[in-house]
């Protein structure tokens, strides 16, 4: 996808482009990840995959984990050197973390729910809209985006407030909402299917977790959601959890395989930076269903664009930053802070002119 489709109420499209000519971001199908991760891991003689398994309790200092098996509810004991717990915003991991003294950890739950709806493929098998864009419907309180995927279907999710959510309580109040502020996208989903997958299901909470230390010794890890869910407004929760693979991976190299010193440092220079884009992902929900309509945010959208063509290793727009480059989360919002001063000085300077011509004018 190469720039995010903006959806008008009034049906009118326009595009923002995510950065230069050919930059793009990718949307691709869970399951079809999943599937391709657990085949490329199966293929190492040394890696064995067992499912079903639900962690119940663990004392990770020694290693020490206990299971039950699903459905049967057996209970099994088992031993490692290293538990990486990469379990999820609601990891159980964690949770045993969490009994360790000097472990901090919050939660924050934003008011804004999501609820998934589907755009379904046209009868001739192509996608219903352009499938290179990250179509977005912002209006202020609320928005929808839809990702299109390889069936040519598109996955449409509506984030909103819980409470007005609540208003939504008949498919008469449903269509008329969707008819007043997204008239273009009934006709795409259906009347039918918008109100049948609508009520089949409850909007999802969105969470964003902060934890540390992220290890406890050379005995355990967490990483990915179990250490920084996110909200996901930026698309950076699977990329920073891939990315914190790697980071593991050098740590482990620079030190010759010593996993204390490795997990240790891994934990004190990661934490900046997951926290950081933890920040930007709700940051970036502000951008998507509100200031993406002002005209101040397409004039610096394209100041910035115009300053990163002349200057690229000067001035780096934060979207850039975050997504095409390797630069650490932190130095994201430090390079971002700078700017916004650059911009600051250059807003007061003209408005000082204008004032001064207008002040000889009277």
């Amino acid at each position: 996808m190469y720039a995010r489709m903006i959806h008008e109420l009034d049906g009118s499209t326009r595009s923002i482009p995510y950065g230069k000519k050919d930059q793009c971001i990718y949307s691709v199908g869970r399951r079809f990840l999943n599937e391709s991760l657990l085949t490329a891991a199966e293929k190492y003689p040394n890696v064995h995959c067992h499912f079903n398994q639900k962690l119940v309790s663990a004392n990770l200092k020694q290693g020490q984990m206990t299971f039950e098996r699903q459905p049967s509810k057996e209970i099994e004991q088992v031993e490692a050197q290293l538990v990486v717990g990469a379990d999820g915003a609601f990891s159980s991991v964690r949770k045993q973390m969490m009994k360790q003294p000097l472990c901090d950890f919050s939660q924050t739950y934003i008011p804004h729910g999501y609820l998934e709806l589907c755009i379904p493929a046209l009868s001739d098998g192509t996608h219903a809209m352009p499938k290179n864009y990250l179509h977005i419907w912002p209006r202020g309180r609320f928005m929808m985006i839809a990702l299109p995927n390889q069936d040519a279907s598109w996955t449409v999710t509506l984030f909103m407030p819980f409470d007005e959510f609540g208003k939504l309580d008949t498919p008469q109040r449903l269509l008329a909402f969707f008819k007043e502020h997204f008239p273009d996208a009934v006709p795409l989903i259906g009347e039918e299917k918008l109100v049948s997958d609508f009520f089949a299901c409850k909007p999802s909470p969105l969470v964003s977790v902060k934890c540390g230390p992220y290890n406890i010794g050379d005995t355990a890890l967490i990483i990915g959601d179990a250490a920084h869910a996110m909200v996901p407004f930026y698309g950076q929760g699977m990329n920073a959890g891939f990315e914190d693979c790697r980071l593991l991976d050098a740590v482990l190299l620079k030190h010759k395989f010593d996993v204390g010193p490795a997990l240790k440092e891994f934990s004190t220079t990661r934490r900046p930076d997951a926290e950081a884009i933890c920040g930007l992902a709700m940051y970036n929900y502000v951008e998507m269903r509100d200031l993406v309509n002002r005209k101040s945010f397409l004039i610096r959208k394209k100041v910035d664009s115009l300053l990163h063509s002349l200057m690229p290793n000067l001035w780096i727009p934060l979207y850039t930053s975050v997504t095409f480059s390797h630069m650490p989360y932190a130095q994201c919002i430090k390079n971002k802070e700078w700017q916004d001063k650059v911009r600051h000085t250059k807003q007061n300077q003209h408005d000082y002119l204008i004032n001064k011509r207008q002040f000889y004018r009277s």
